[in-house]
């Protein structure tokens, strides 16, 4: 175990405290999930340049931290579609969600054809990751139907946008492999 494993770990170990306090009846909730997300989200940044910077890269680490970074986003979204009620939310969210499932197979599919550096994450991935991270941010961290609120919806949609983009790069990439005999 090392330091970048332990910062998985522990994004992991913060998903649950997430639902929890973010469904307390207390006025502050929304603030508190908010900054148990962001701790949650610069661990997912932090580990992955720990990793490379201290040469600390592990097969448990390279395959824990997207599932990490995966359930975590996932389980952020399903607390703001229960909470919000929108269908804009709802559909932005299954963009999303649906995405990561279709991206993680192919990646896996890839990987048995010994091609799995045609699917790498690719710049969008990179500016898609950072928006969904806002945007998650923003909505936990106020009560719908606020301005604020408002602001983080558009740019969950804006994210759910680049997610589309983001698979029809992956896809396009992969799709010699998906239509050969």
């Amino acid at each position: 175990m090392n330091i970048p494993n332990l910062l998985t770990s522990l994004r992991i170990f913060l998903i649950p405290i997430l639902v929890i306090v973010y469904f307390l009846p207390w006025e502050g909730r929304f603030y508190a999930s908010a900054a148990i997300f962001g701790i949650a989200a610069i661990t997912d940044w932090l580990d992955g340049f720990l990793a490379r910077a201290l040469n600390q890269s592990t097969p448990f680490g390279a395959f824990f931290d997207p599932v990490a970074d995966k359930v975590m986003v996932s389980v952020a979204l399903v607390i703001l579609v229960a909470e919000y009620n929108s269908v804009l939310m709802t559909l932005a969210s299954a963009v999303i969600v649906g995405r990561e499932i279709v991206i993680s197979a192919l990646r896996e599919w890839m990987a048995e054809m010994g091609k799995r550096a045609s699917v790498a994450v690719s710049f969008v991935g990179k500016v898609k990751t950072t928006m969904q991270m806002m945007a998650i941010f923003v909505l936990l961290s106020n009560p719908p139907g606020t301005e604020w609120a408002a602001l983080g919806l558009g740019i969950l949609v804006v994210a759910a946008l680049l997610t589309l983009w983001s698979m029809f790069v992956y896809l396009r990439a992969a799709w010699p492999e998906l239509t050969s005999k």
